[in-house]
């Protein structure tokens, strides 16, 4: 069974910086093709963050763009979010997906998310 476990989410001030990660089991990072990063927040749907492809290419959400960095350590079957310039509305929880574009990644399809809170 393919699950993960995300970690690093904390309270933050608007302003400061956090890194989140991922480590997953039941299969292997090499082997992966696109992965990602999702949110949800109490008032907002599960939207989809950050994308990297398999060689690293990324992608972003408009709203993170410019402030958010996805990468990839394949060896040590591990993918992180570095969260810069952090905005209140980026509070959320953030769910780590080994595969994209499955509908229940967040209400615990792979793991169980890390929450990231952005105080004033």
């Amino acid at each position: 069974e393919v699950r993960v476990v995300e970690s690093g989410g904390v309270s933050v001030q608007a302003g400061g910086s956090l890194r989140i990660s991922c480590t997953a089991s039941g299969f292997t990072f090499d082997d992966a093709s696109d992965m990602g990063w999702y949110r949800q927040s109490p008032a907002a749907s599960c939207e989809l963050v950050s994308t990297i492809s398999s060689d690293g290419t990324p992608a972003y959400d408009d709203s993170v763009q410019g402030r958010f960095t996805i990468s990839r350590d394949n060896a040590k079957n591990t993918m992180y979010l570095q969260m810069n310039n952090l905005k209140l509305e980026d509070t959320a929880v953030y769910y780590c997906a080994p595969e994209l574009n499955i509908p229940t990644t967040c209400r615990g399809e792979w793991g169980q998310g890390t929450q990231v809170t952005v105080s004033s």
